[in-house]
């Protein structure tokens, strides 16, 4: 059962679906989880994979668009803030603690790829979060600042003269998250399993979808490169973790991520490596999923 739910945030309004279980109304008082998901996806994509999942499983489960992304509000669109989306989490939380049937006193967090950062860094200072669950976990700031061929501050001084040539022209610049095609990402020489696995995911039948654009707006990775999920987060993230790791290690980084997020937390609970997953087949691969999903379940149940 879905609820189409909009959630004001400040002037604009977001987009979000609040996962049910079947037998919900609003005389219960359910625990529910905010899903953080990754950067370029929308709410129907993998969020709604993980969602309808923990519903089935009797947690109420909220997924929502981005602002400036999916169908959520804000402009410029495409642009992916980390701050924000920081700030989208704790919007969405503010929502389900006036929502029937919703126990305000019982939310978690489920970040999952850069929204497993962006999960982390928002309970390090919004305690009305519980419990904190990751499913290959990537500090965005950290993978941005490695894709940096020249370095992060070369890449700042080449995005600083690209904000003042769309100053001057009135226009902006948006790059692609991942090549269209796999027929692109091989002339692009990106012939690794985890780029073909992204595109085959994101940019087919299979995941894409009508509001995921691709697009990235170009100004806003300057606040990439500058970002540190995890900073302060061994002092202020005090609440339960749980982190879920794809047992095939790529080249996301997300498998050396969750291990030094789980040697840098104050209170892990429970790590699970999922033998011959990759990064994106934790995405949607129905067994690498359920088995997540089952594990995240039984920890916010003991956690919250």
């Amino acid at each position: 059962m879905i609820q189409h739910l909009t959630i004001p945030r400040g002037p604009i309004n977001l987009a979000a679906d609040l996962h049910l279980p079947d037998d919900a109304d609003n005389s219960t008082s359910l625990r529910a989880v905010v899903l953080s998901t990754p950067g370029s996806s929308v709410k129907e994509q993998i969020g709604a994979n993980y969602a309808s999942r923990l519903a089935a499983r009797g947690i109420a489960a909220l997924v929502l668009d981005p602002a400036h992304q999916g169908q959520s509000e804000g402009e410029p669109r495409d642009l992916e803030d980390p701050y924000r989306r920081g700030e989208d989490i704790s919007y969405a939380i503010d929502a389900l603690t006036t929502t029937p049937g919703i126990d305000p006193q019982r939310i978690d967090v489920l970040g999952i790829c850069a929204g497993g950062g962006y999960a982390v860094h928002t309970a390090r200072t919004d305690h009305r979060i519980k419990a904190v669950g990751t499913v290959v976990p990537v500090n965005i700031g950290a993978a941005f600042r490695g894709f940096s061929s020249d370095g992060p501050a070369a890449a700042l001084d080449a995005l600083a003269d690209a904000r003042t040539q769309e100053a001057r022209s009135g226009e902006t610049t948006r790059v692609n998250w991942l090549p269209e095609t796999l027929a692109d990402a091989t002339a692009a020489g990106l012939t690794d399993i985890d780029t073909t696995q992204a595109v085959t995911y994101y940019r087919t039948e299979r995941g894409g979808n009508e509001h995921s654009t691709n697009r990235r707006l170009l100004r806003g990775d300057s606040l990439l490169l500058g970002y540190d999920a995890f900073h302060l987060a061994d002092q202020l993230m005090t609440q339960p973790l749980q982190i879920v790791l794809a047992g095939r290690v790529g080249n996301t980084g997300s498998y050396d991520t969750g291990m030094r997020l789980w040697k840098l937390a104050s209170n892990p609970v429970d790590l699970m490596v999922i033998d011959g997953a990759g990064h994106y087949e934790m995405y949607d691969e129905p067994a690498y999923v359920d088995a997540a999903v089952e594990r995240l379940s039984d920890f916010y149940v003991d956690n919250m």
